[in-house]
């Protein structure tokens, strides 16, 4: 199997929604497993997958546009409204 890239970790992490982000992070994590700590691929993947971590517990990964915020009228009604920057606190 040829070595990973930025490209192959973009096409796993690109379309990820919360409800998949845990299934994406396992696989991204196995695709670069066995390349070297000090590798720019590996580095970029970890990155990644921290933001899989977040948002596996958002609502959304709200890359685009801006944040809607949280006093807006019935947002105390959708708990669950977090995006990947913001997301909600693990629960325990």
């Amino acid at each position: 199997m040829a070595e990973p890239t930025r490209d192959d970790i973009d096409a796993l992490v690109g379309p990820a929604t919360p409800h998949f982000a845990y299934q994406l992070r396992a696989r991204v994590r196995e695709l670069v497993d066995d390349l070297p700590a000090d590798s720019d691929v590996r580095r970029y993947a970890e990155e990644k997958i921290d933001l899989l971590d977040r948002l596996g517990h958002a609502s959304s990964k709200a890359e685009e546009g801006p944040d809607e915020p949280r006093d807006r009228l019935g947002a105390e009604f959708v708990p669950s409204w977090a995006s990947a920057d913001q997301p909600l606190p693990p629960r325990r």
